[in-house]
């Protein structure tokens, strides 16, 4: 089976981590963000995967190479200019199979594209959308179907008295090729507003998944997700290396302090007598965290360090940013990728700095 991955965006919602790294391959974890998509993917058949690239392109390429470090075929296709959904699938076509599985690239889930797969197959269908169930779907554009599975509507943007299901576009899609035919060339298609709705009740489905769902477009959702990935809230590989404290330590680690977990400690990394990792921590590899200092439910990148009394609650620390002695930084704050932050410090309310950044002693006090 194949996969087409949309990833061509710039990730403007998820800067400052996004400003020097492709947000396919940004750190999740302990791995590339896609690596997670990848695995999923396999694990349901699929072994040819294209990624289609936009913006830093090579960057991806670099860093994911051939695929064979995740057990599949991997290429790529990088667009000349934005071209929308539509567009990029459009733009792959050259290298897609008559049947191909389309992803928003965005995307954390665990969802059964088994189960998926299975049902276009029973309906004949030309196109099946995976659709997820959402606690607020007046964030959402709904999709509305008949009781054969069949897309009645697509509904953007409801008004209270309008909502009548809570399914949403989870943006995996099963697509025949010959859909390919109606998106115009030369110019940016959205699949989802110019393609999907002229086929409705002519061969476009849904399939009601279950299972975990985010878009981590943002810093807040990418740190949900690196909680929920520590909690085993989605299905992923990462909890097999914990011990039966829940917490996983790279033997290259040196430990004087405490970490309670479930928590996770990249290789190389440094925890100074007195201090405390606690509660959905990441700490990258190299990290340093000073004596006494206290870091709790936070992902800190590789090379980041943490100086003496120091607390990081909440936030994510880019590669190589540097926190002086007894700052404060919490409340979904970012430090984008050498960041300095002098001593004495308090940062709050999801405050983010960009790469390179510096701030003197005592200059920002929340």
């Amino acid at each position: 089976m194949q996969a087409l991955i949309l990833a061509g965006g710039e990730g403007t919602r998820l800067r400052p981590l996004t400003s020097t790294v492709p947000k396919p391959v940004v750190p999740l974890v302990d791995r590339p963000f896609i690596a997670f998509m990848l695995d999923w993917l396999r694990r349901h058949g699929v072994d040819d995967v294209v990624i289609s690239c936009g913006f830093m392109a090579s960057g991806v390429r670099n860093v994911l190479g051939d695929g064979s470090a995740f057990g599949i075929r991997l290429r790529y296709v990088e667009e000349p200019r934005p071209l929308g959904t539509g567009g990029a699938i459009k733009f792959a076509e050259p290298l897609l199979d008559e049947r191909v599985l389309v992803l928003n690239g965005d995307v954390l889930t665990d969802i059964d594209l088994t189960a998926q797969l299975a049902q276009h197959e029973r309906t004949g269908a030309r196109v099946t959308l995976a659709l997820i169930a959402v606690d607020d779907p007046s964030a959402y554009g709904l999709v509305r179907r008949d009781e054969d599975g069949g897309v009645r509507e697509f509904l953007e943007k409801p008004s209270p008295d309008q909502i009548d299901t809570n399914l949403v576009n989870a943006g995996a899609y099963v697509l025949e090729r010959e859909v390919l035919d109606a998106i115009p060339t030369e110019r940016a298609v959205s699949v989802e507003r110019e393609v999907f709705p002229t086929l409705v009740r002519n061969g476009l489905y849904g399939y009601e998944a279950s299972g975990y769902w985010l878009d981590i477009g943002t810093p807040e959702r990418y740190l949900q997700a690196s909680h929920d990935i520590l909690d085993g809230a989605v299905e992923t590989s990462v909890p097999e290396a914990f011990d039966s404290r829940n917490v996983a330590i790279a033997d290259s680690a040196e430990v004087q302090g405490r970490v309670v977990g479930p928590a996770l400690v990249g290789p190389g990394v440094r925890i100074a007598a007195g201090a405390l990792v606690s509660g959905r921590t990441v700490l990258g590899r190299g990290v340093e965290i000073g004596e006494g200092a206290h870091i709790d439910g936070a992902v800190v990148l590789d090379g980041a360090v943490v100086g003496p009394h120091t607390t990081v609650s909440h936030a994510i620390l880019g590669p190589g940013a540097q926190l002086g002695a007894h700052c404060r930084v919490d409340g979904g704050v970012v430090l984008g990728e050498g960041v300095v932050l002098g001593a004495e410090n308090h940062l709050t309310a999801g405050a983010r700095l960009f790469p390179n950044v510096s701030l003197p002693d005592g200059a920002i006090k929340f």
